[in-house]
């Protein structure tokens, strides 16, 4: 075994379709070989799970590093690290970063707090002080005032892989429940009714001024640039279609089993969140997860808030969903890989990039115990 090579053994690999014990080579930071017979020589893993390093699409967590509590704003480079090192540590070696443009309760442009985190993650890989590799996911809430002119500002970013429209505005989507958006809001910014009310009425009128032109205008712009495009938060066959129009190819977080089932008939993937999983239920009273896992109707999970319910969520779901585990883990691994274009990883496959994961799964809840990537050991 040379310098530059790695062998691990007594291992249950995590393959795309089966799991075999056996036993794994890297090579250069790449998957070299593996086959089911144990190694006399390497390491071994004492039986536990070596999986692909999981990869992550949509993860807002970086903002409660960022701003810990209301009015507080933490030091940029130390939130980063912080917000990797519990990415990490829930064995998530790909993660794109959801950065907002345009306020949700559109009261500011952000501009300069969205400028300025990007910077900070790209200087921040540039470094080589991050454990996972972090990308970017631009969040556009269309509904807000001058979103075409932030996205802008940022577009052409090379670490962007995936742009979502998004639209909170009270009364559809995830929040067709007005008392449903009054109990998020209140208990989110401690507003009393009549802000509340006021601010839904601020919120609908800039949606009728600006939902529509700005979902078309972005859309069009990631289209000519290439971007993997997610709609959000559909609820309806009608949302479904016109995501389809403008070119949309992912379903984000559907709140209906009939905008999910939609989505799939269309040719669209369909990523949820995990800790809907995980909780048995959305928290926003939508459709859960777990159901449409069952029904043929996700392809991919998310942590959304939650970072080590992305590992959770995968072992829960043979249970709940009635899927085998090698599916599940295809939920958090190879397929939301390929979703935004990142073919060199998600799966232990020749060629392929060393991003592992070695995981206890003989407690109640699965153990991350060490991580890999691009075959060097990063926790």
């Amino acid at each position: 075994m040379s310098a530059d090579e790695q062998v691990f053994t007594n291992a249950r690999l995590v393959l795309r379709n089966q799991v075999v014990r056996g036993t794994l080579v890297v090579r250069d930071g790449l998957i070299a070989d593996f086959d089911s017979t144990p190694s006399a020589v390497g390491e071994g893993l004492d039986g536990d799970l070596l999986m692909p390093g999981l990869v992550e699409l949509h993860t807002d967590h970086l903002e409660k590093h960022a701003t810990p509590r209301p009015g507080v704003s933490w030091n940029p480079m130390s939130a980063v690290m912080a917000h990797d090192a519990q990415l990490c540590g829930a064995g998530i070696t790909t993660v794109l970063d959801a950065v907002r443009i345009g306020d949700r309760e559109h009261e500011g442009d952000r501009c300069d707090e969205v400028t300025g985190i990007v910077r900070e993650i790209a200087e921040c890989g540039a470094r080589g002080v991050l454990r996972a590799e972090h990308l970017l996911h631009i969040r556009c809430e269309i509904s807000a005032p001058g979103v075409v002119e932030m996205f802008d500002v940022i577009a052409g970013n090379p670490l962007i892989r995936l742009v979502s429209l998004m639209d909170h505005t009270p009364g559809q989507r995830q929040f067709t429940s007005l008392e449903q958006w009054r109990k998020y809001y209140g208990g989110k910014n401690n507003k009393s009714r009549q802000e509340l009310d006021d601010l839904m009425r601020h919120m609908q009128a800039n949606a009728e001024v600006h939902s529509d032109p700005q979902r078309r205008e972005v859309a069009s712009r990631c289209r000519e640039m290439g971007y993997a495009l997610a709609s959000h938060d559909d609820a309806t066959e009608d949302h479904v279609s016109e995501a389809v129009e403008l070119g949309l190819t992912i379903s984000e977080f559907p709140t209906t089993h009939e905008a999910a089932a939609a989505a799939k008939r269309h040719g669209m993937t369909v990523i949820a969140g995990s800790p809907n999983v995980v909780r048995g239920g959305s928290h926003s009273g939508n459709v859960a997860a777990a159901d449409l896992a069952r029904a043929g109707h996700l392809d991919a999970l998310s942590s959304d808030y939650v970072p080590i319910s992305l590992l959770h969520s995968a072992f829960m779901l043979p249970e709940r969903a009635d899927i085998d585990l090698v599916d599940a883990v295809r939920k958090i691994t190879a397929t939301p890989a390929e979703m935004v274009g990142l073919e060199d990883r998600g799966e232990i496959a020749v060629g392929k990039r060393a991003d592992l994961i070695q995981v206890n799964d003989s407690f109640a809840s699965p153990v991350v115990r060490r991580v890999w990537r691009e075959g060097s050991r990063v926790a």
